[in-house]
């Protein structure tokens, strides 16, 4: 009886490996195709012919989705977690759901960490010095003397971290135990490296979030139709028109040898055809869309502010007067078996749109910061270089946004250990057993 208990455990475990598996990948290559379409409508139209610039475009394109759609799912990974424990609170005898236990969330955080790594320290210097790289001179070029300049730039780059990391540990502890800890390498210095990019993450979120926040309704104001109230479209537009015909009769009649003013000509020709668009899309819109949409827009974008300032303001308030408040990283009681939110499940999908208002108000307020400006990917018209760089910036926002969620009270989640993951397993394959 015993051997027959040893060999179903390990049937179980075997299955259940399985299925966590199965369950990450359909996960991730959805990301995966979504985050393909996406980088595929912002980038530049190249040309079909396969040469060897394609070919290194092909590979920076893939290793790029790859990142993105590792960003997609570190941003999506709480928002399921919270998701996760409402349903297995709501639901605890459901054989239906018994797939959704703690050993699954724990695997998806651990594969959202390692390959965050992975994309920050090794696939994205490689697609960035890949797509650099023209080979070393007096070797045959081609894809492999691109590829041997990459990995010695990789190389050199990484000799040239771990050479600063280990000199500042040097100078700052000043013993004899500094200069020999490079062999805490994978250890220390590899963990400490991250959770430094992760502190900077916050801080650019938390630079970002603000300047979003604030930002948000200009933009939201761009895209939604805004209602006419004393105007007349009517007559904005015949202005307008009439605008654009002058403009192209004193194009037509200057010569080519004036590049200076034509360029200027073409420019304002540009922005009136832009400012003509946006007035007939407003005329062609309903009035459902004018007097309704924008409102409640601006009405719904003006409550989800209040409260996330509300919140962060109550949580700083908690942190500066009771010491045990703070996140010391202490085990929570785990997936499935409490509720995050006093509110319960109402509490938890406020706490979801919170978080994800918080991610889109951050990347806003990144895009319109002065110094990343030049970051805006256009559609059908941005180089991989600028993509890379996009996916990188992502990637370090997304990598912190649970820490900043955390830190500002957003969220009440914590992660178990692997025993109590096992002691929530043991239901389901009772379950199971009962089912069968």
């Amino acid at each position: 009886m015993e051997g027959q208990d040893e060999v179903s455990a390990r049937e179980q475990h075997f299955h259940s490996q399985v299925r966590e598996s199965t369950i990450c990948f359909l996960l991730f290559a959805i990301l995966y195709i979504v985050s393909y379409f996406i980088i595929t409508r912002y980038k530049r139209k190249s040309d079909e012919q396969e040469d060897e610039d394609a070919i290194v475009n092909r590979i920076s394109l893939f290793l790029s989705t790859f990142t993105l759609a590792v960003s997609a799912g570190a941003v999506l990974l709480l928002p399921f977690s919270i998701i996760s424990n409402e349903i297995l609170l709501s639901f605890p005898q459901n054989y239906y759901i018994q797939w959704l236990n703690g050993s699954l969330i724990h695997g998806l955080w651990n594969l959202a960490s390692l390959f965050s790594n992975l994309c920050l320290f090794v696939l994205m210097p490689f697609a960035f010095f890949f797509l650099e790289s023209e080979g070393f001179a007096g070797l045959k070029k081609g894809i492999r003397a691109r590829i041997l300049e990459t990995l010695v730039m990789l190389i050199l780059l990484a000799l040239l971290i771990l050479g600063i990391v280990w000199v500042a540990s040097a100078l700052i502890d000043n013993d004899a135990a500094s200069m020999e800890s490079l062999y805490d390498l994978w250890e220390f210095y590899l963990p400490y490296l991250y959770s430094c990019i992760s502190l900077m993450g916050c801080l650019l979120l938390l630079l970002c979030t603000p300047v979003g926040l604030s930002r948000m309704f200009t933009v939201m104001g761009q895209l939604l139709v805004k209602p006419t109230i004393l105007e007349d479209l009517d007559e904005q537009i015949y202005i307008i028109t009439l605008e654009e015909e002058a403009l192209q009769r004193r194009l037509n009649g200057l010569s080519s040898s004036v590049e200076h003013n034509i360029t200027e000509l073409e420019q304002e020709l540009d922005n009136v055809k832009t400012l003509k668009t946006k007035l007939e899309r407003r005329k062609k819109a309903s009035a459902w869309e004018r007097n309704l949409v924008y409102p409640a827009v601006m009405v719904l974008l003006l409550i989800e502010t209040s409260i996330s300032v509300l919140l962060v303001a109550c949580n700083i308030l908690c942190l500066l007067i009771d010491e045990t408040a703070m996140p010391k990283g202490t085990r929570g009681p785990g997936i499935g078996n409490a509720s995050l939110s006093a509110f319960g499940f109402v509490g938890a999908a406020l706490e979801i749109i919170l978080i994800f208002y918080l991610m889109v108000s951050s990347v806003v307020g990144f895009y319109s910061l002065r110094f990343f400006g030049n970051f805006i990917p256009k559609k059908d018209d941005t180089t991989m270089t600028k993509i890379i760089g996009n996916c990188v910036s992502i990637l370090v926002l997304s990598s912190a946004l649970p820490v900043m969620s955390r830190t500002l009270g957003l969220h009440k989640l914590h992660l178990s250990d692997t025993s109590r993951d096992s002691e929530t397993a043991k239901p389901s394959a009772n379950g199971h057993q009962k089912a069968l």
